[in-house]
């Protein structure tokens, strides 16, 4: 599974883009990628899209993508589970995501749609989106907000230029 996928991609040098979207690894998978990706040095591109990794998940990964320095486009989009009714990364994995967020100075597209992210979740993403000169495009579709996320966002989408 995604533990012996791991071991592989750690000697994976020059891999600059991984697209696992569509399985379920769920957060222990994540776990065992958060544990090689800081290493894989190339990686440019990481959609993670529909892999159930759910906020756990996405802690894990969130230790390690300060790390990867080139990534530039990362999709975490509908990572909720199909099966215990989660709805995805919600608050708090956006939280534990917008901690590294800053660090990632290439990262130009981020996909976080359909994770269950309410104005809690968009206000705590809302406080790292100025350190983000790079981004350009920002999926946050289909996510509970509502007016008073739109209106945390606002506030430092207004800024970009």
């Amino acid at each position: 599974g995604a533990g012996r996928l791991a071991g592989v991609l750690e000697e994976c040098k020059a891999l600059a883009h991984l697209a696992l979207n569509h399985n379920r690894i769920r957060a222990e998978g994540a776990g065992w990628l958060a544990g090689v990706l800081g290493k894989c040095k190339a990686l440019a591109h990481l959609n993670l899209r529909r892999c159930e990794v759910c906020a756990d998940g996405v802690g894990k990964l969130a230790e390690v993508l300060g790390d990867c320095k080139a990534l530039a486009h990362l999709d975490l989009s509908y990572n909720g589970t199909f099966d215990s009714n989660v709805d995805g990364i919600g608050a708090e994995g956006v939280g534990r995501l917008a901690r590294v967020l800053g660090k990632c100075k290439a990262l130009a597209h981020l996909a976080l749609s359909n994770n269950g992210i309410d104005a809690e979740g968009m206000g705590r993403l809302a406080g790292v989106l100025g350190e983000c000169k790079a981004l350009a495009h920002l999926d946050l579709s289909s996510n509970p907000m509502r007016n008073e996320g739109a209106g945390k966002l606002a506030g430092v989408l207004g800024e970009c230029k």
